[in-house]
């Protein structure tokens, strides 16, 4: 157990050792550098569609599902306002209002 977890952290470490020293002659192109700006949109949705879509282990996609209000209210604020805070506490109340 503790030898998988020091290899997980020592390739961690050189991956991001990999991309932010400045001393290596390595440089990122900007196809890939278009690829990458994907990543993070990707790992997003990968973390809050099942949270939403299936809060009890099965799709839900009824209206009174408190994870679709919420997420619901989150988008339609941070269109309207761009506030993060607004955003955060905004979708929270309603999702804990139909909870």
């Amino acid at each position: 157990m503790i030898v998988t977890i020091i290899t997980l952290a020592c390739v961690t470490f050189a991956t991001r050792y990999l991309f932010l020293t400045k001393n290596l002659p390595f440089s990122i192109g900007p196809n890939f550098q278009r690829f990458l700006s994907y990543s993070a949109p990707c790992v997003l949705t990968a973390i809050w569609v099942p949270i939403v879509l299936m809060p009890s282990g099965k799709f839900v996609t009824e209206l009174h599902n408190p994870y679709l209000l919420g997420a619901s209210a989150a988008i339609v604020l941070a269109f309207k306002f761009k506030n993060l805070y607004l955003t955060t506490f905004g979708s929270l109340i309603v999702f804990y209002v139909f909870f």
